[in-house]
């Protein structure tokens, strides 16, 4: 069973002295089963921001030391940056990462919370989904006022914190802990250092929208003159529409947009009651975006820095790619962008797809190099390293012992006296390749002019073939581990009746493990076979022997992984199991034979 993995963002207040910055991480790697991903540090923001993983209980601990320790070294009366901010640890956010729940991670927030709170005396606020009123769910809305307004803040009896005293610490001000979606902090590069141009985007594409003002915005929309609500008269802000009420100018809007303008304008921080005078607010273009335009003087550039709350919904490269499209309206070039932290596999994977897409080039490509065309298209090399190892959270490795190893080596090792690795893993290599082959030749079909028509089938059959590579070549290693099991039962003490009972079963579990690993690499092996079929009935006719030679393959990965299901069978006493796996691997055997004669028969003719 996979473990639960969550993930810590904790955000602090100290971007300049590295030294304290190492305190603190090393504060968080001092607990064991915690892995620190990335540390970020901002001079013109002062604010640093660490990424750690691990299961909840060692997560809680390192998230708890780290906030003490940045109480101990910070302190927020001198503390000036370019980023809103209200205490030393600014946010703690917990996420859910693997196999784990938002609930899981609410829960985590609140444990952590009250903690900070009850022993370090530090203001804390829950936010997002740990928050314990709908009215603290938004960060902005929590963190308004930052530092200098938290005195204030703290006196009123709406804003009595969470957890720890309605006091205003002066060193270390207050935390906000939470439990969010993975949140990518995300930057856009401008070839200018005017904050008002990375504003005028920005506002554009942050769901908060931006003033509605008409007369002279165009190109520049803040030069235009701002519309206000006036007693009676209640424009809309994204078209020509005046209402004579919030009413009936709230209806419109839940007709015309199906959103609910009440709420809109509640979580702009207006009263929808009282709006006469208020400025009116026209829509940004995308939800789940929080964004505002600076000048990052180490760059020496204007930013668009937003916060994606949900890649899932609102992925960073549509936002880019909006972005790239407002800013040439306006004559201004986009240079690039950046990541700051880490960004799921997932997203980057789906970034490299869109972009791969829109040159028409194949989607079915090895892991890496999806996301490196991501990295590209998007900029992220402009003014960072982007070091995909690193700053890719969850990216797919190949971390057996056995295909980590020099072909050379692999060989070897196979040829020395030891019955493993053997022909298990050997029919799974055999599997592997025969996908590659597959992969190979619809990818060597994309971009000639006769196949455009079959782009997407095309397409789909490489990303296919990808991933059966890719489960192939860990069964590579699954095949010798599996057989590793029974090995360690046959060791097992025999000593006494219990222990002979306790080795026994062992021993019968690992043999069926050892004959279901197999079975499992013929069935992948069987699904190429069919990849193998479409590469050869719509494939580039000048590598059908490449598709023959993946079919025989994948005909032999399935042939030598049967072999390795029957060797185990007569070790194994559960005659249900053996009988129903018989029957999977007999009517396998029958349609692959088929399937890869017929195979063949194409490529001879095409030879």
């Amino acid at each position: 069973m996979l473990k639960k993995i969550i993930e810590c963002v904790p955000n602090f207040s100290e971007g300049r002295d590295l030294n304290v910055i190492k305190q603190i991480t090393d504060t968080i790697e001092s607990v064991q089963g915690v892995r620190l991903l990335d540390v970020d540090p901002g001079e013109s923001t002062n604010r640093t921001v660490v990424t750690f993983v691990g299961e909840p209980g060692p997560v809680k601990e390192a998230a708890f030391r780290a906030v003490k320790r940045a109480a101990d070294l910070i302190d927020m009366s001198k503390h000036k940056g370019e980023h809103a901010r209200f205490g030393a640890t600014d946010v703690c956010p917990f996420i859910p990462v693997v196999n784990a729940t938002m609930d899981e991670c609410a829960e985590v927030a609140r444990v952590v919370g009250k903690r900070i709170g009850d022993e370090l005396d530090i203001p804390v606020y829950l936010y997002e989904n740990a928050a314990s009123k709908p009215e603290r769910q938004n960060l902005a809305t929590v963190r308004a006022g930052e530092y200098e307004g938290l005195k204030a803040k703290l006196a009123k009896p709406e804003w009595k914190p969470d957890f720890g005293p309605a006091q205003f610490n002066i060193k270390s001000g207050a935390t906000a802990v939470g439990a969010r979606e993975f949140l990518i902090a995300y930057n856009i590069n401008l070839n200018t250092t005017d904050r008002r141009y990375a504003n005028e985007i920005a506002y554009e594409i942050r769901e908060r929208g931006r003033w509605k003002r008409v007369g002279n915005i165009e190109p520049f929309y803040y030069k235009g003159d701002v519309v206000y609500f006036e007693e009676n008269s209640f424009p809309d802000g994204n078209s020509d529409f005046v209402a004579g009420s919030f009413d009936e100018l709230a209806q419109f809007y839940q007709e015309k947009y199906g959103k609910d303008l009440y709420e809109r304008y509640k979580t702009i921080g207006l009263d929808p009651e009282n709006l006469t005078g208020r400025p009116v607010y026209k829509d940004g273009m995308f939800t789940h975006v929080k964004g505002i335009g600076w000048v990052v003087d180490d760059y020496h550039c204007a930013q668009i820095s937003m916060n994606l709350t949900n890649y899932k919904i609102t992925a960073p490269q549509d936002v880019l790619e909006a972005a790239r499209e407002l800013a040439v309206k306006r004559g201004i070039v986009i240079t690039g962008s950046e990541v700051v932290g880490v960004v799921p596999y997932d997203a980057m994977q789906q970034a490299g797809q869109f972009y791969l897409k829109r040159m028409q080039k194949s989607t079915g490509l090895p892991v890496r190099d999806v996301v490196t065309t991501a990295v590209q298209a998007m900029g992220l090399n402009d003014v960072a390293d982007f070091d995909i190892d690193k700053k890719v959270i969850g990216m797919p490795a190949q971390e057996g012992v056995l295909v980590n190893k020099k072909v050379t080596d692999f060989v070897d090792e196979v040829s020395r006296d030891t019955p493993a690795p053997g022909g298990g893993s050997i029919a799974a290599l055999a599997g592997a390749l025969g996908s590659a082959l597959a992969s190979m030749v619809v990818n060597l079909s994309i971009g000639k002019g006769e196949y455009d028509t079959r782009y997407d089938e095309l397409c789909q059959t490489a990303e296919r073939a990808q991933i059966l590579k890719d489960e192939l070549i860990r069964a590579v290693d699954a095949d010798t581990e599996a057989f590793n099991e029974v090995i360690a039962g046959l060791r097992m003490a025999k000593d006494t009746a219990e222990q002979l009972a306790v080795r026994a079963k062992a021993i019968q579990d690992g043999y069926k493990s050892a004959a279901k690993v197999p079975l499992h690499t013929a069935e992948r092996c069987r699904a190429v076979l069919d990849l193998c079929k479409i590469a050869v009935d719509i494939g580039n006719e000048a590598v059908m022997s490449d598709a023959g030679v993946g079919a025989l393959m994948a005909y032999a990965g399935i042939q030598g992984a049967i072999h390795n299901v029957r060797i185990n069978l007569p070790h194994t006493k559960d005659e249900a199991f053996v009988a129903e796996m018989k029957s999977k691997i007999g009517n396998m055997l029958a349609e692959a034979k088929e399937l890869c004669e017929g195979i063949q028969a194409r490529v001879e003719r095409s030879l």
